[in-house]
């Protein structure tokens, strides 16, 4: 009887460590999906590949920022935000953190021009495609379309 409540134990135990090695590497594997997507904006700027970036976009997409204070679609994004990319040479990834579908980027970025900008950016995922995100910037010379100083 004792040897087959152990061989039943170990069994189980087996079983519990299985299972949650399981979920900790699908766990870890969404997180890096999500990470992927992200980085893509990030390399569509910086190759200036509109396809690119749109491949990652959800249908329904929006985009929010202090300039645009109602979420524009991904058509008004294109016309006033894309155009940007002309003027990125490329990104400094600072930080990146997947809390499920939410990942938070905070990047330096350098213009073409030399300028750097510090930004930090909030996307909301939906089955492997950005269905939002948020830049949060301020006031500043840097940014690639600012017409002053």
């Amino acid at each position: 009887m004792k040897n087959k409540f152990k061989k039943n134990a170990v069994g189980c135990l087996f079983a519990i460590t299985l299972l949650s090695l399981t979920l900790h590497c699908t766990a870890q594997s969404s997180k890096q999906t999500s990470e992927k997507i992200v980085r893509t904006v990030y390399t569509a700027y910086e190759k200036k590949d509109w396809n690119m970036l749109k491949s990652v976009l959800a249908e329904g997409f929006t985009f929010t920022s202090p300039v645009d204070l109602q979420p524009i679609g991904i058509k008004v994004y294109e016309e006033k935000c894309w155009p940007n990319s002309a003027n990125i040479k490329k990104f400094e990834i600072d930080k990146l953190m997947v809390d499920g579908d939410n990942v938070f980027v905070t990047y330096h970025c350098w213009t073409l021009n030399g300028k750097v900008l510090w930004n930090t950016e909030y996307f909301t995922l939906k089955d492997g495609k950005i269905k939002g995100f948020v830049c949060f910037f301020g006031p500043g010379i840097g940014y690639p379309d600012n017409k002053g100083k």
